[in-house]
């Protein structure tokens, strides 16, 4: 039997086991977690009947082998991973599918690793009897899918930092509608101060002394692996159709979700090539076209949910393909820009009755320049989130109203409120503090979210 997967930051060399790395989110050096080393997978050991949960549970039990988690892994997919994650033919398009992540109880893609995670914690003993509070840093989608995951459950609090009008109302009034264990904190800045906020907190350990906390970003380990998940069954699906394997193109702000993707193929998963749809912030277009790395303060598009300026993952990137050139080779990224998104919305409306959110706007339009320039190989075009999160731009551009998935109505019918906050690190440290059991009770008095 092989010895289990130890897992490192990376900025450093010392090992955890996979349940210490996903309790933590983030490594004690600031960096990011990564397994010592990406486990090979045989393509014969999915069930070629399984469901996306029995997918999930094949692909992850390497690197959960030896864990104390790795007996409850089945049970965790299958808790997580309860709606399905569909490759649907677009049929005025030869060769072209779409992977359909936004049938999640917040309607993005982000409730697959929420979940996932939250399933995870449930699960981890700990001996502090303290509520552990799970920061989470979004520019629209990662909040929601987080306070949904966690909402109500014992001995989890949840703080969401989220950009003062820089994400869609919905998304929003999604991020201030929970209450009970779950506050919502709008701040006076960028996603990119978000994030720098939870980091730093995520890094004092003075604070964490005080207040214990994780991160349910996708920093943490507990959401970006089982985010491999919907790559592999949606490729295994094409591979034993076609007998050949199916490239993807993604919409991507903080790399999280390509990463996935990423490191699915580095397994041995049938999938081809895979390029990044980003919008009007070009930290990784630029890189990709060859000049240095060099994050940047990002800019406030449409496409809000990938307003990102410092991808936290390109530290994953930068380990997974240490050598540049070979990263350079394998990766493309481009920038659509919001009027490219509006374009792109109105015409495959006008042209084929379909509905894109504007970040899977990006994606297609990626997509519509490559069938332009002859590409006629087999592409899955990766939808995020649905577009009636996204009403005010997306409605105008169809010119009639979007049918509302029952769980968002569900939650647009309730009340939401959020605290303002200074885009400071301090600020959220006293926060923080401020805000003991007795002022912040975990226990839940309203009705839960569908």
């Amino acid at each position: 039997m092989s010895e289990p997967l130890r897992y490192h930051s990376t900025r450093s060399a010392g090992t955890v086991p996979i349940s210490q790395a996903i309790a933590a989110g983030l490594a004690p050096d600031g960096g990011l977690y990564v397994p010592e080393s990406l486990p090979r997978i045989d393509l014969a050991a999915f069930d070629p009947h399984g469901t996306l949960a029995d997918t999930a549970a094949t692909l992850l039990m390497p690197f959960f082998a030896g864990d104390a988690l790795a007996d409850e892994l089945p049970a965790i997919c299958a808790e997580a991973f309860t709606f399905d994650a569909p490759l649907r033919t677009l049929p005025a398009h030869p060769n072209t599918q779409m992977l359909e992540l936004f049938h999640g109880p917040t309607s993005a893609f982000k409730d697959f690793g929420a979940r996932f995670l939250a399933a995870c914690l449930r699960r981890l003993p700990r001996s502090d009897t303290r509520p552990l509070t799970i920061l989470v840093a979004t520019s629209g989608d990662t909040g929601a899918a987080v306070a949904a995951a966690f909402h109500r459950q014992p001995g989890i609090r949840v703080v969401i930092l989220y950009p003062d009008g820089l994400v869609s109302p919905r998304q929003a009034h999604q991020l201030g509608c929970f209450g009970d264990n779950v506050s919502a904190l709008r701040v006076a800045g960028r996603f990119d101060d978000c994030q720098r906020m939870v980091k730093a907190a995520l890094n004092d350990a003075e604070l964490q002394a005080a207040v214990p906390m994780s991160s349910a970003n996708s920093i943490s380990l507990g959401r970006l692996l089982p985010q491999m998940s919907y790559y592999a069954h949606a490729a295994l699906g094409w591979w034993r159709e076609h007998g050949a394997p199916l490239s993807f193109i993604i919409p991507t702000g903080n790399l999280g979700n390509a990463m996935a993707c990423l490191w699915a193929r580095e397994m041995g998963l049938p999938i081809g090539e895979v390029r990044l749809a980003c919008n009007a912030n070009t930290t990784l277009p630029d890189y990709f076209a060859g000049k240095p790395y060099q994050s940047r303060e990002a800019i406030a598009t449409i496409a809000n949910a990938m307003d990102v300026g410092a991808p936290s993952n390109f530290e994953r990137l930068r380990w997974t393909y240490p050598d540049e050139t070979q990263l350079r080779h394998l990766l493309q990224a481009r920038s659509v820009d919001d009027a490219a998104i509006r374009q792109t919305v109105a015409r495959h409306a006008r042209e084929h009755g379909e509905a894109f959110c504007p970040h899977t706007a990006t994606a297609m339009h990626l997509l519509d320049r490559l069938r332009t320039d002859g590409d006629a190989e087999p592409w899955a075009v990766v939808a995020t989130a649905h577009p009636a999160k996204f009403e005010s731009v997306v409605e105008p551009l169809l010119g009639h109203p979007l049918d509302i998935p029952p769980a968002l109505a569900a939650m647009l019918a309730r009340s939401a409120s959020a605290e303002p906050m200074t885009a400071d690190n301090t600020a959220l440290r006293e926060w923080l503090l401020a805000h003991d059991e007795a002022k912040f009770p975990v226990g839940a008095t309203s009705v839960a979210m569908p």
